[in-house]
Protein backbone atom coordinates (compact mmCIF):
# COMPACT_ATOMS: atom_id res chain seq x y z
CA UNK A 1 0.00 0.00 0.00
CA UNK A 2 1.29 3.42 -0.94
CA UNK A 3 0.99 6.19 1.61
CA UNK A 4 0.94 9.30 -0.54
CA UNK A 5 -2.10 10.99 0.99
CA UNK A 6 -3.67 11.48 4.40
CA UNK A 7 -6.68 9.48 3.17
CA UNK A 8 -4.39 6.52 2.40
CA UNK A 9 -2.86 6.85 5.86
CA UNK A 10 -6.34 6.92 7.40
CA UNK A 11 -7.30 3.73 5.56
CA UNK A 12 -4.08 2.04 6.64
CA UNK A 13 -4.73 3.05 10.26
CA UNK A 14 -8.29 1.73 10.13
CA UNK A 15 -7.14 -1.60 8.74
CA UNK A 16 -4.44 -1.81 11.42
CA UNK A 17 -6.97 -1.09 14.16
CA UNK A 18 -9.33 -3.63 12.62
CA UNK A 19 -6.61 -6.25 12.83
CA UNK A 20 -5.93 -5.27 16.44
CA UNK A 21 -9.59 -5.58 17.38
CA UNK A 22 -9.82 -9.02 15.76
CA UNK A 23 -6.95 -10.20 17.95
CA UNK A 24 -8.56 -8.67 21.02
CA UNK A 25 -11.81 -10.51 20.31
CA UNK A 26 -9.87 -13.74 20.83
CA UNK A 27 -7.96 -12.54 23.91
CA UNK A 28 -10.78 -11.02 25.96
CA UNK A 29 -12.55 -14.33 26.70
CA UNK A 30 -9.26 -15.73 28.02
CA UNK A 31 -8.83 -12.70 30.28
CA UNK A 32 -12.42 -13.04 31.44
CA UNK A 33 -11.92 -16.71 32.24
CA UNK A 34 -8.67 -16.15 34.17
CA UNK A 35 -10.02 -13.24 36.25
CA UNK A 36 -10.55 -14.42 39.83
CA UNK A 37 -13.27 -11.93 40.70
CA UNK A 38 -16.72 -11.39 39.29
CA UNK A 39 -16.16 -7.63 38.92
CA UNK A 40 -13.10 -8.06 36.70
CA UNK A 41 -14.65 -10.91 34.72
CA UNK A 42 -17.77 -8.80 34.15
CA UNK A 43 -15.67 -5.86 32.97
CA UNK A 44 -13.93 -8.08 30.39
CA UNK A 45 -17.27 -9.54 29.29
CA UNK A 46 -18.74 -6.07 28.81
CA UNK A 47 -15.70 -4.94 26.86
CA UNK A 48 -16.00 -8.00 24.62
CA UNK A 49 -19.49 -6.86 23.64
CA UNK A 50 -18.19 -3.32 23.06
CA UNK A 51 -15.31 -4.65 20.97
CA UNK A 52 -17.74 -6.48 18.69
CA UNK A 53 -19.58 -3.18 18.20
CA UNK A 54 -16.29 -1.40 17.57
CA UNK A 55 -15.43 -3.88 14.83
CA UNK A 56 -18.83 -3.18 13.25
CA UNK A 57 -18.10 0.57 13.33
CA UNK A 58 -14.70 -0.04 11.72
CA UNK A 59 -16.43 -2.07 9.00
CA UNK A 60 -18.82 0.84 8.51
CA UNK A 61 -15.99 3.41 8.40
CA UNK A 62 -14.06 1.38 5.84
CA UNK A 63 -17.20 0.90 3.75
CA UNK A 64 -17.80 4.68 3.79
CA UNK A 65 -14.27 5.09 2.42
CA UNK A 66 -14.86 2.42 -0.24
CA UNK A 67 -12.53 -0.08 1.41
CA UNK A 68 -12.67 -3.55 2.91
CA UNK A 69 -10.96 -4.71 6.12
CA UNK A 70 -7.85 -6.82 5.85
CA UNK A 71 -4.45 -6.58 4.31
CA UNK A 72 -2.74 -5.18 7.40
CA UNK A 73 -1.54 -7.09 10.45
CA UNK A 74 -1.21 -5.18 13.71
CA UNK A 75 2.15 -6.29 15.03
CA UNK A 76 1.90 -4.05 18.09
CA UNK A 77 -1.33 -5.70 19.29
CA UNK A 78 0.18 -9.08 18.57
CA UNK A 79 2.99 -8.19 20.98
CA UNK A 80 0.68 -6.73 23.61
CA UNK A 81 -1.47 -9.84 23.56
CA UNK A 82 1.60 -12.09 23.75
CA UNK A 83 2.64 -10.21 26.89
CA UNK A 84 -0.86 -10.57 28.33
CA UNK A 85 -0.76 -14.30 27.56
CA UNK A 86 2.40 -14.61 29.66
CA UNK A 87 0.40 -13.36 32.67
CA UNK A 88 -2.54 -15.60 31.82
CA UNK A 89 -0.22 -18.61 31.75
CA UNK A 90 1.15 -17.92 35.24
CA UNK A 91 0.17 -19.74 38.41
CA UNK A 92 0.21 -18.06 41.78
CA UNK A 93 -1.76 -15.66 43.93
CA UNK A 94 -5.04 -14.93 42.12
CA UNK A 95 -5.13 -11.29 43.17
CA UNK A 96 -1.57 -10.71 42.01
CA UNK A 97 -2.47 -12.31 38.68
CA UNK A 98 -5.57 -10.10 38.48
CA UNK A 99 -3.34 -7.04 38.97
CA UNK A 100 -1.11 -8.30 36.15
CA UNK A 101 -4.07 -8.92 33.88
CA UNK A 102 -5.36 -5.40 34.55
CA UNK A 103 -1.93 -3.95 33.73
CA UNK A 104 -1.79 -5.90 30.47
CA UNK A 105 -5.35 -4.90 29.57
CA UNK A 106 -4.61 -1.25 30.25
CA UNK A 107 -1.60 -1.38 27.94
CA UNK A 108 -3.98 -2.61 25.24
CA UNK A 109 -6.50 0.14 26.03
CA UNK A 110 -3.85 2.85 25.87
CA UNK A 111 -2.64 1.52 22.53
CA UNK A 112 -6.19 1.52 21.19
CA UNK A 113 -6.84 5.04 22.50
CA UNK A 114 -3.75 6.27 20.64
CA UNK A 115 -4.77 4.48 17.44
CA UNK A 116 -8.37 5.63 17.45
CA UNK A 117 -7.36 9.17 18.41
CA UNK A 118 -4.93 9.44 15.49
CA UNK A 119 -7.38 7.90 13.03
CA UNK A 120 -10.13 10.26 14.19
CA UNK A 121 -7.83 13.24 13.67
CA UNK A 122 -6.85 11.99 10.21
CA UNK A 123 -10.54 11.56 9.32
CA UNK A 124 -11.29 15.12 10.37
CA UNK A 125 -8.31 16.38 8.35
CA UNK A 126 -9.60 14.79 5.15
CA UNK A 127 -13.12 16.09 5.77
CA UNK A 128 -14.65 12.77 6.77
CA UNK A 129 -16.53 13.84 9.87
CA UNK A 130 -18.85 10.86 9.39
CA UNK A 131 -15.89 8.54 9.92
CA UNK A 132 -14.47 10.75 12.67
CA UNK A 133 -17.76 10.53 14.58
CA UNK A 134 -17.72 6.72 14.42
CA UNK A 135 -14.15 6.70 15.70
CA UNK A 136 -14.97 9.16 18.48
CA UNK A 137 -17.72 6.87 19.72
CA UNK A 138 -15.21 4.05 20.00
CA UNK A 139 -12.59 6.33 21.51
CA UNK A 140 -15.06 7.24 24.25
CA UNK A 141 -15.70 3.55 24.95
CA UNK A 142 -11.98 2.77 25.10
CA UNK A 143 -11.43 5.61 27.56
CA UNK A 144 -14.28 4.32 29.71
CA UNK A 145 -12.90 0.77 29.63
CA UNK A 146 -9.55 2.09 30.84
CA UNK A 147 -11.29 4.01 33.64
CA UNK A 148 -13.20 0.90 34.73
CA UNK A 149 -9.97 -1.10 34.90
CA UNK A 150 -8.30 1.69 36.89
CA UNK A 151 -11.23 1.78 39.31
CA UNK A 152 -11.12 -1.99 39.84
CA UNK A 153 -7.35 -1.89 40.39
CA UNK A 154 -7.39 1.10 42.72
CA UNK A 155 -10.48 0.09 44.66
CA UNK A 156 -9.13 -3.20 45.90
CA UNK A 157 -7.06 -5.43 43.57
CA UNK A 158 -3.73 -3.62 43.90
CA UNK A 159 -4.09 -3.24 47.67
CA UNK A 160 -4.83 -6.95 48.09
CA UNK A 161 -2.07 -7.93 45.70
CA UNK A 162 0.43 -5.81 47.65
CA UNK A 163 -0.39 -7.83 50.79
CA UNK A 164 0.44 -11.13 49.07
Amino acid sequence: MSLETMQELLIHQLKDIYSAEQMLLKALPKMQEKASTEELATAFGAHLVETKNQVARLDQALKILGEQPGGVKCKAMEGLIAEAQEILDEDGNETVIDAGIIAAAQRVEHYEIAGYGCARTFARRVGRNDVANLLQETLDEEGNADKILTDIAETWVNAQAARA
